[in-house]
Order: structure tokens, then C-alpha cells, then sequence
């Protein structure tokens, strides 16, 4: 059983990724401005994630949950965490230091969770 490791979609607050670091040092959540994902269109995103054997972390609902279903029918994804933007920073930290907590990589391949549901 492997620990998650997350990735930060562009659009993801850094206050969140920040934030998680600070209460969970150990947890292994590398931002977007660090994997250069500004500007790079969601299958891109996706693959890099993916090559990197991450989950995404997003706040975007519009477009994500579409490309990710087109994606995982032709390649694997280590799964996408799409947090609403009008969950409270608070909450976004805890939902995702939680998911860190009581799931495993392989539980996410190819998954997709909106939070909160």
C-alpha cells in the first residue's frame, strides 16, 4: 500500500496546498507553480499527474470530470480531488489531509471524488 501523493491544478488556492504542509510535513503535495502547470490545458495536467503517479487536486467542476472521462479510456490516472471553492480553507485542509490519512494510492487509480459530495 503506497501513500498518496498529491498534485495542485493551477486553479487550486496555494493558501490550501500551504496550508496542508504546514499541518502534515510528511505529506508529499507539490504545487502547480513547482510542476509548471500554468497555462497547460487539462489533459495535459492530467498526464503529467499522472506520469508522476499523483492525484490532482482541482476546484475546477466545469471541465475536469469531462476530460478526466476521456482520459481514463486510454490511460491510467492516479485520480482527481475536486474541492468546491466555497469550501472554507479550513475545510479543504482537512479533506485533504484526511483523504492522505485513510485511503491509498491504488484506491484512487482511475477515481474521481467531489468534496464535499
Amino acid at each position: 500500500m503506497t501513500k498518496i501523493q498529491f498534485q495542485a491544478d493551477a486553479d487550486l488556492r496555494q493558501a490550501i496546498v500551504t496550508g496542508v504542509l504546514r499541518r502534515e510535513p510528511k505529506l508529499d503535495f507539490r504545487s502547480a507553480n513547482e510542476a509548471e502547470l500554468e497555462g497547460i490545458k487539462d489533459h495535459d495536467v492530467l498526464s503529467i499527474a499522472a506520469r508522476d503517479g499523483r492525484v490532482l487536486v482541482t476546484h475546477d467542476r466545469k471541465t475536469m470530470p469531462t476530460e478526466f472521462g476521456q482520459f481514463i479510456t486510454s490511460q491510467t490516472s492516479f485520480g482527481v480531488l475536486i474541492l468546491s471553492q466555497n469550501l472554507p480553507m479550513s475545510g479543504a485542509i482537512d479533506a485533504i489531509i484526511l483523504v492522505w490519512e485513510v485511503s491509498t494510492a491504488e484506491e484512487w487509480i482511475n477515481q474521481i471524488m467531489t468534496f464535499p459530495f
